[in-house]
């Protein structure tokens, strides 16, 4: 971040053990990353709260931190509260049309939906038999189809589906093995973004479990990423 100027990024810390969020604060201090930390004006922020790129990169907050659970932004504010401010379609799908409903959080309203950022999550899976255990794993044969800008299956036609429902972008892609497709996520979120890619992209192999792409909107361009995995775009 001290490097890139520019770059912009957001980081879901998926806390699966529930941890209070106060446990997680002297490693983040660590990072250096604090002093980038975006704090928000209000709690939660709604769909058109959100900055403007270029205020945020005046500003120098271009880092923003969310958790998925058990945030607290009273007692650490520049970590928020996800589901609050962000929703989620259907994670770990086998259903290759790629169903645009929010699930997370769970019985969120057509309306309060409307007021939020969300995330496609557009990861294919199929399921295996595992000594009596059903187990869902990568569908890596049709990984150009998934991360592809167009056609059945893909993320560009998953992406103006959800466009269709809701009448606004995904704010946040989050695929498996970005880098396959030859740039085809960062196509989809360029085309969302109106502006064009024109890049070489990205490493071979399957070197990317997990990364969640792009995030867009005109509002707010964001490349978000796993905390474990940290991936800048400059723009």
């Amino acid at each position: 971040m001290s490097t890139h100027p520019y770059d912009i990024i957001s980081i879901i810390l998926e806390n699966g053990d529930y941890r209070p969020v106060t446990d997680y604060v002297s490693f983040i201090e660590s990072t250096g990353l604090v002093k980038y930390a975006y704090i928000p004006p209000k709690i939660p922020m709604a769909l058109d709260d959100w900055p403007t790129l270029e205020s945020m990169i005046l500003s120098g907050k271009r880092v923003v931190l969310f958790m998925d659970y058990d945030a607290n932004q009273t007692a650490v504010p520049w970590i928020l509260d996800e589901f609050s401010q962000v929703w989620e379609t259907p994670f770990d799908q086998t259903n290759r049309s790629f169903p645009c409903n929010a699930q997370r959080p769970p019985n969120l309203s057509d309306g309060d939906a409307k007021n939020r950022m969300y995330m496609t999550n557009h990861n294919l899976n199929y399921e295996i038999d595992l000594l009596g255990n059903a187990i869902l794993v990568p569908y890596i044969p049709l990984l150009n189809v998934t991360n592809g800008v167009s056609g059945f299956g893909s993320l560009g036609q998953g992406v103006e589906d959800c466009v269709s429902m809701w009448d606004y972008p995904p704010k946040f892609l989050d695929v498996d093995y970005y880098n396959y497709g030859s740039g085809s996520v960062f196509e989809v979120a360029a085309k969302w973004n109106g502006v064009t890619y024109n890049r070489t992209c990205c490493g071979t192999g399957v070197v990317s479990r997990g990364v969640k792409a792009v995030g867009f909107s005109d509002r707010w361009l964001i490349l978000s990423v796993f905390v474990v995995i940290l991936t800048s775009l400059l723009f």
